[in-house]
């Protein structure tokens, strides 16, 4: 993956992606900005808002024709979380100049219409047009309140928020109920007006148009953006844990149970602990998998995931009710038995192929392309693919068995059915 940075305006830069492999081109304009409950619903509100409509497409009809004039170019509002920051804007994918009749070009209309969508918005007497506002923010709030229709989405939320109280990785990128209902029209349109002056914009640009090209076209479509000075974003800080493992107990109408543990993790390189967490319940040839899932048959699902940018493994799970003390001992066995090196040579190589392939399959969708560039700006890595494939097959198993060894339980979540015995 090879990506140039230019500095459009004070804040603006340009990350450009060439690629001609693609039938399609992919436009994308993102405002990064720190994750905090106070604005995170705020913050998601308002590119849902800005979508409704602009000032030369004042309603979502009138955009939908003016994308189908485009060739059929689709513009989404998105909303993403990466680490301890808030992503949100719009992304564009549309049908590559290469393959228009001659003469035709969508670069510079799309990025006139994505510019206008969030620096030109139709207003009413100087704010978001009320009705657009009163339903994008029920959507919002549907939106928040649908986690709890996926248990298992639910209780993997949930252990964060209890293993990162206090922090903001803890913090969903909806933010909560309690700070969406409680959002205002004239407040909302007045923090809109403080993001497009200053915050950082990351525009994302991947297709077959050369850099000076699309440098000119995001030039017009963006110049007219009030820009300010912009903040630094804060650095990510590792999750250290307690002294004391805490358990947090839940109850709710559910069938089966969910447990939840949370680790955090000392020294090691990321990738040493990236591998350890595969060999752990990563993947299909996990020890969780294996021994835990098939093998006894305590859970339903079980696997592990590390949180790379907090340096923190999670572990979720869903259990008979009558099996959760049994299975979270097992659980901990299997890391005990990875500490202690009992890591046969073909479960360490299945989990490097498995974490080789998952970074050599990035470039093999535009989506998979912004996604990954769009997490490295975040914290301002200069990562590719690439880099984390050659780190990867550079770690020894010695490395991945002494990370692991720092590993330390911290929290045990446990979600019950209101009559079932813990």
């Amino acid at each position: 993956m090879h990506m140039t940075r230019v500095k459009l305006f004070e804040g603006v830069y340009l990350n450009h992606l060439p690629d001609r492999k693609f039938k399609t081109a992919l436009l994308s304009a993102n405002f990064i900005t720190p994750l905090h409950d106070q604005t995170a619903a705020a913050y998601a509100l308002i590119p849902a808002i800005l979508r409704r409509g602009t000032q030369r497409f004042p309603n979502l009809g009138a955009i939908e024709e003016e994308l189908d004039r485009l060739y059929g170019t689709s513009v989404d509002y998105v909303v993403r979380k990466y680490a301890e920051t808030q992503c949100i804007g719009f992304v564009a994918v549309m049908p590559d100049d290469r393959y228009l009749p001659p003469g035709e070009r969508l670069l510079e209309p799309v990025a006139d219409l994505v510019g206008e969508l969030i620096g030109d918005p139709v207003t009413a007497g100087g704010r978001f047009v009320p009705g657009y506002f009163e339903s994008e923010k029920a959507n919002l709030l549907d939106d928040i309140r649908s986690i709890l229709d996926d248990k298992r989405e639910y209780a993997a939320r949930r252990l964060i928020e209890e293993l990162c109280r206090g922090s903001n990785y803890a913090v969903s990128r909806y933010g909560s109920e309690a700070s969406a209902l409680k959002l205002r029209l004239r407040p909302l349109f007045a923090l809109y007006r403080e993001l497009i002056a200053n915050t950082r914009l990351e525009l994302i640009y991947c297709g077959s148009a050369p850099l000076s090209r699309v440098q000119g076209a995001l030039s017009i479509a963006f110049g007219a953006l009030p820009r300010d000075v912009i903040p630094e974003l804060p650095v990510t800080e590792p999750f250290a844990g307690g002294d004391v493992i805490r358990r947090v107990e839940e109850r709710m109408d559910v069938s089966q149970g969910k447990l939840g543990l949370g680790f955090a993790c000392g020294g090691g390189s990321t990738e040493a602990l990236l591998l350890g967490s595969t060999i752990f319940g990563g993947s299909s040839n996990s020890k969780l998998f294996m021994h835990v899932r098939e093998r006894l048959s305590l859970c339903y699902y079980a696997s592990s995931q590390f949180h790379q940018k907090k340096r923190l493994i999670t572990v979720g799970s869903g259990v008979e009710f009558s099996n959760l003390q049994v299975a979270e001992d097992e659980i901990l066995s299997q890391l005990t038995a990875i500490q202690n090196g009992e890591i046969e040579p073909w479960e360490f190589e299945a989990a490097r192929a498995a974490l080789k392939n998952a970074y050599g399959t990035v470039e093999d969708s535009l989506g998979g392309i912004e996604s990954f560039a769009l997490s490295q700006l975040s914290s301002l890595s200069d990562d590719t693919p690439e880099k984390k494939i050659a780190r990867i097959e550079a770690t020894t198993l010695d490395e991945v068995i002494a990370a692991m060894r720092e590993v330390h339980l911290d929290t045990v979540y446990t979600l019950l059915n209101e009559e079932a015995v813990a």
